[in-house]
């Protein structure tokens, strides 16, 4: 039977100083001044119509993503989270997550973030080789991120994500390793490190850079890998690495299939109505001016659909199984709404071939699987 999941908030500014040529994300450099006080409104508004249908469910965490949300103000985000908890519950506990450019006049701000109740700052760094980040198109330096983690901790955040990417356009082996060992010596809570792609519709797609061959990939992957574990992280997700106990709340109940609202131009949300037995996707339209033209009003959604049964198997897989654990028999059930029956002839030739790994309650993807996620997806769900 479908049971109602966590629910988490994300929040959309997509404003950039710079657009990066990776980036395939809904962000959009700034061109004169930011409508700060519009776009909170517009957000405000926008949640209170979420809010018509959902009603007021306790938030387990909240996410500013972007674009580069610490080019907000602190009175702007005050504004925000005031107007936030104004209208839902919180959870004692809640995480609030803030992704912030560690350039200098966002580290300005850290410490008024920090007052407002921000608990945990994702610091998008890439890279501490200025000759990489200049490849990136990244405005900050090598010296400014190492600063801005500095200044992090000074402002009171003891959960401190750091972005870092491998695979850099002329990135060498001991490249890779410098800029996970830098970053490990800064000792970050979190670590989100990931090799770069070349996403559609990014000027990296249409003007490719020499990247590194696959067995130097390899190499690269292989040596952060074993440098992560001596460190004491983690690896709880494909490309997320954590300390005990500090594991992404937000990202967790996402690849958990759990639910979140979107507000902002562009956000995406997961809403579950048990007792209709309905999951519902939406989005926001996703330009920033449209979006503002439209607040307040229907018209600023983009599109939203009903999650049919027969496509809930793939949802909830192909999010569960990128985490280390996997998933139970019993969760997978709670939130599909659909006997365990769907899977079952399914597993037991994924473990035989040693894709996947499971005990009759548990099962999650081996090491191996993991390197074959698609593989394993398309044999549990045709």
């Amino acid at each position: 039977m479908l049971q109602t999941p966590p629910l988490s908030l994300y929040v959309h500014l997509p404003w950039c100083v710079r657009k990066c040529p990776y980036c395939d994300f809904n962000s959009h450099a700034v061109a004169g001044e930011l409508p700060e006080r519009a776009y909170v409104e517009a957000l405000l508004a926008d949640l209170d119509q979420d809010l018509e249908t959902l009603g007021a469910r306790p938030l387990i965490a909240i996410f500013f993503g972007g674009g580069t949300p610490s080019l907000f103000s602190p009175e702007s985000f005050s504004r925000l989270l005031a107007g936030i908890r104004a209208r839902l519950p919180w959870a004692d506990d809640i995480e609030i997550t803030l992704e912030a450019n560690p350039g200098t006049v966002e580290s300005a701000k850290f410490e008024a973030f920090r007052a407002l109740g921000i608990n945990r700052l994702s610091l998008g760094v890439q890279s501490f080789q200025d000759d990489k980040l200049r490849r990136l198109g990244r405005i900050h330096t090598a010296a400014e991120a190492v600063q801005a983690v500095e200044t992090a901790r000074r402002a009171g955040f003891e959960r401190i994500n750091l972005d870092l990417m491998f695979g850099l356009p002329g990135q060498t082996l001991a490249d890779a390793r410098h800029d996970l060992d830098t970053a490990l010596a800064l000792e970050p809570t979190h670590l989100s490190w990931y090799q770069l792609t070349l996403e559609p519709n990014t000027l990296f797609a249409k003007y490719p850079p020499p990247l590194p061959d696959d067995d130097r990939l390899w190499a690269m992957q292989t040596a952060g890998l074993e440098r992560l574990a001596r460190a004491g992280f983690e690896r709880y997700e494909i490309s997320a690495y954590a300390r005990p106990g500090q594991r992404c709340r937000h990202n967790l109940n996402y690849w958990r299939f759990g639910d979140y609202l979107g507000i902002g131009a562009g956000a995406h949300a997961k809403l579950t109505f048990a007792a209709e037995n309905r999951i519902v996707r939406s989005h926001k339209i996703r330009h920033p001016r449209h979006y503002l033209e439209k607040s307040g009003t229907p018209a600023r959604l983009g599109g939203r659909q009903d999650i049919a049964p027969t496509e809930r198997p793939l949802e909830f897989l192909m999010n569960a199984l990128r985490l280390r654990e996997g998933f139970r028999r019993g969760e997978f059930e709670a939130r599909t709404g659909l006997p365990f029956s769907h899977l079952a002839p399914a597993l037991a030739p994924l473990q035989e071939q040693g894709l996947l790994e499971g005990d009759g309650d548990t099962f999650r993807c081996s090491a191996t699987g993991w390197n074959f996620l698609d593989t394993v997806l398309t044999r549990l769900t045709t």
